[in-house]
């Protein structure tokens, strides 16, 4: 049985609290795509854990953790993130995370080039606008991979004799397309292979085939849950391009990014925050830059995990759930961060997009299009309560049973869980 948990927004909806709720009854928690551009925190027992690139099932002693072959891999940033999750308490980490020897590397010049990149974007657009990259080399990694240059796990812990020559040959004509490409840049080649080359041994342990991994556990009836990184609106193919990340991060990217069948998946868990935020550039249209989008960011404390930055606010935006519904097929929704709603009297819901008094009929394709529309809003009456002690769904004040039941009706989809507040415990589970 596989279960999927995925972004419904533009990211950063809390998808891995619903994670770490879920895990105590999986075998496995797997990523399938991304790298340590995403973010996770989850508090257990008073500890915060921010979770980047390796999956939030660490939090569960019992549980296998998988990096399947469609994330990308900062080796470095993957010891740091494990020693510090082991540093705050975790314990047998090492023994239950694994990795695909598919998945592509990211290095440090993939980095350097992301910066590169995203400066020579935005001197291209009319408006001088970047994409808004976290600079972790994740773009610049998926395009080596698309070009057929990239490194793979497997060519870094390749025990044949040669292996690791021919690891040095790649690397070092990867990196001198980069510069040709983007122009010569301070880069010490040495000193980074001296480093890889110690990465060899401390990463063969984690190493495995994720196919044959993912295959036998699915064999042996394990419960997988798969951990989505980013959200639907991020998507290469079907998020605000070019104001996206560089893999699927919808439904496909499940099947691609794990080597897996559609059949084997189950329920797919879409994470909706109350409201809605974005990080970097591109249109947002319920974006409200006035005191109720200040009042959003200020209560939310909406800065982004891995890069601090200040995320965007506005109202929430049922056009964009009903869209992202349609591509991921949700079965149920996890509606977060409902306690930051609490001191408002009126909420506003976009319902609908038009341009020029045309309405449209889903959520254009098209950024120009985009970034014209008008929205149509619902105006909800707030429920002026504090509901972060809140126990039971029915404790849950009327109105704010009626904001969840519009969101319901229009996307046609039951809420099953209400996040309530920051804490592991925040969470109400409703009946379906």
């Amino acid at each position: 049985m596989v279960n999927v948990v995925l972004g419904s927004q533009w990211g950063d909806e809390g998808k891995g609290k619903l994670v770490d709720l879920l895990v105590s009854n999986y075998d496995i928690v797997a990523r399938c795509a991304g790298g340590n551009n995403a973010g996770h925190t989850i508090v257990v027992g008073g500890v915060k854990y921010d979770f980047h690139m390796l999956p939030s099932g660490l939090v569960n002693p019992n549980c296998q953790n998988l990096l399947g072959n469609g994330v990308v891999i900062h080796v470095p940033s993957f010891f740091k993130e494990l020693e510090t999750l082991e540093a705050k308490g975790l314990k047998g980490c090492r023994e239950r995370l694994f990795v695909s020897s598919r998945a592509h590397l990211v290095f440090d010049f993939h980095q350097v080039t992301d910066k590169l990149r995203e400066n020579e974007l935005s001197g291209r657009s009319k408006d001088g606008k970047n994409i808004g990259t976290t600079g972790k080399g994740i773009g610049p990694t998926y395009s080596t991979k698309a070009s057929r240059s990239g490194l793979r796990v497997h060519h870094l812990v390749n025990d044949n004799p040669g292996a690791w020559d021919a690891f040095v040959v790649k690397y070092k004509r990867l990196l001198e397309t980069r510069k040709q490409r983007y122009g010569d840049f301070e880069y010490d080649v040495d000193a980074k292979l001296a480093e890889y080359k110690k990465y060899r041994d401390a990463l063969k342990p984690f190493v495995v085939d994720s196919v044959v991994f993912m295959h036998k556990a699915i064999e042996q009836n394990k419960k997988i849950l798969v951990e989505g990184a980013n959200a639907l609106m991020l998507d290469i193919d079907f998020g605000t391009y070019p104001y996206v990340t560089s893999s699927s991060t919808g439904i496909g990217g499940v099947v691609t990014g794990l080597g897996i069948p559609p059949r084997t998946i189950d329920k797919v868990y879409g994470v909706v925050k109350a409201y809605t935020t974005r990080v970097g550039e591109g249109p947002f249209p319920t974006e409200q830059l006035n005191p109720d989008g200040e009042k959003l960011q200020t209560i939310g404390a909406e800065f982004g995990v891995t890069t601090g930055r200040k995320r965007r606010c506005g109202w929430l935006d049922l056009v964009v759930l009903k869209y992202s519904s349609l591509i991921n097929g949700y079965t149920s929704l996890n509606i977060t961060k409902l306690d930051v709603l609490d001191s408002f009297k009126e909420i506003p819901v976009g319902i609908s997009y038009s341009i020029k008094g045309k309405k449209l009929d889903l959520f254009p394709e098209d950024l120009m299009t985009l970034g014209e529309v008008d929205v149509e809003y619902v105006t909800l009456p707030g429920w002026d309560q504090d509901i972060t002690k809140i126990t039971e769904f029915d404790q849950l004040p009327e109105n704010a049973k009626k904001y969840l039941k519009f969101i319901e009706d229009f996307v046609g989809i039951p809420v099953e869980w209400v996040g309530t507040g920051p804490a592991r415990e925040s969470m109400l589970h409703k009946d379906i």
